[in-house]
């Protein structure tokens, strides 16, 4: 339900933080300096930062609700906002209140666009903003936290050839937090673009991105961590995109305020396409800093240029790979790796051509693209079988009548007035990329 994002993630936010919590205590305890000092970080550095999200989206600086600040001081946010949330979910309906706006959408169903609007009441109004601000928390949580905290636990597993249940429940609490924090990300993208529509999305879809998003962020770790134990050397690649400031961008902020914001805002940007596709593009000139495009040649060159890095990745840790993966089959662990990556690009697929929510307004689906790709191929094919004629190119050649006068007869290629329509198709899906 519409509540849902709201309370799952302060469970996740609290299970993260309580068990890496416990982990550093056992850390301690086996005098691991270094694995307790990391796990700290990634475990108060999200914190912090969600405390201050939630506090510059809710405006409360300039109010006066000191128990709220003082809860957020002690790390405490989300529990005493998803406690006013509840408050509101189960006010809300009771009684009848003034609407304070109106909103407009439209409802596709079945290709058809039927306008709708309804009134919005205050109550209905600030539960809609608790959970807008419960979807950046958890974007925050899963890619400045759980990301990294993932990494240096099976890291440390790794380094350390054996496994602690409470370093396993740590990793598998992480991975369910970045599995969801991605997928807030896809709705959130899907919201941005269509905005002036009512969105659903269907339990299958919802299966469907999971799925895409699970097995691409664990390969992609996976092959990190693995890369790291092999090669103690980092080649770190950073992703620059220079541009000025929006205009009124600091309407509401100061200008150090808005350098601070513009800030976080390309770090947690960075640090989503590091692990798996954001489905939203940064920029810096545009008011809303985003790109609202859909691009369809990003998204193809980012999984393209993932799966050979990935691929790179994993073939220099099977070259120099560490004596403690004797008792492992390297060719299957690759195998696997890259079998898992290409089913989450297959999952990625399909949810693009079945169950996007928007899908009808596509004007080229993902069975388009692929069908002018094969075009383009089997065109250049039998352009160069033209170029040496044969009795093979003769036997084509059929007598199409003309049915005004069936007289008259011609010669014509099939061949050719299907590669003619087929390369026009291709030119108009190139255009709209």
């Amino acid at each position: 339900g519409k509540f849902s994002v709201v309370v799952l993630s302060t469970m996740l936010y609290c299970a993260e933080f309580i068990t890496a919590a416990v982990m550093c205590s056992t850390y301690q305890k086996s005098d691991d300096r270094i694995w307790m000092g990391c796990t700290i970080t990634f475990m108060l550095f999200p914190a912090v930062l969600i405390q201050l999200a939630l506090t510059f989206i809710h405006r409360d600086l300039g109010r006066d609700r000191p128990l709220v600040l003082f809860l957020h001081l002690l790390l405490l946010g989300p529990v005493i906002r998803c406690l006013e949330a509840l408050v509101m979910y189960f006010k809300a309906g009771k009684k009848e209140e003034p609407y304070v706006t109106i909103s407009r959408r439209i409802r596709l169903k079945k290709g058809q666009q039927t306008p709708m609007e309804w009134e919005i009441g205050q109550l209905e109004r600030n539960l809609a903003a608790h959970r807008d601000a419960f979807k950046r928390a958890t974007v925050i949580q899963a890619f400045l936290g759980s990301t990294p905290q993932l990494t240096l636990q099976l890291y440390a597993t790794i380094q350390e050839k054996y496994i602690l249940p409470l370093r396993l429940a740590l990793m598998i609490i992480t991975l369910i937090s970045i599995t969801y924090g991605a997928l807030v990300c896809n709705i959130l993208a899907i919201q941005i673009r269509y905005d002036d529509y009512k969105l659903r999305l269907r339990p299958a879809a919802y299966i469907c991105m999971i799925v895409w998003r699970g097995l691409e962020i664990a390969t992609r770790i996976t092959a990190l961590v693995l890369f790291s134990t092999a090669l103690t050397h980092w080649i770190i690649l950073f992703w620059a995109r220079k541009g000025s400031l929006a205009e009124n961008v600091e309407k509401n902020l100061s200008k150090l305020g808005t350098t601070v914001v513009l800030c976080m805002f390309t770090l947690l940007y960075a640090c989503i396409n590091i692990f798996c596709w954001s489905a939203v593009q940064l920029d810096l000139t545009h008011r809303e800093l985003i790109e609202k495009r859909q691009r369809w040649d990003r998204l193809a060159l980012y999984y393209i240029g993932r799966f050979l890095e990935n691929f790179l990745l994993i073939t220099l840790w099977y070259f120099f790979k560490s004596d403690f993966y004797e008792y492992v089959c390297a060719p299957l662990l690759v195998v696997q790796l890259l079998v898992c990556y290409g089913l989450a690009v297959l999952f990625m697929l399909l949810f693009y051509q079945f169950f996007h929510p928007c899908k009808r307004l596509f004007k080229y689906n993902v069975h388009d693209c692929l069908h002018c790709v094969c075009c383009r191929k089997r065109d250049s094919s039998l352009g160069s079988r033209r170029g040496k004629p044969s009795y093979s190119n003769a036997a084509t050649m059929v007598l199409i009548e003309d049915p005004l006068d069936t007289q008259n007869t011609q010669p014509l290629d099939p061949a050719i007035l299907q590669g003619d329509q087929e390369t026009a198709i291709l030119d108009d899906s190139m255009d709209a990329a």
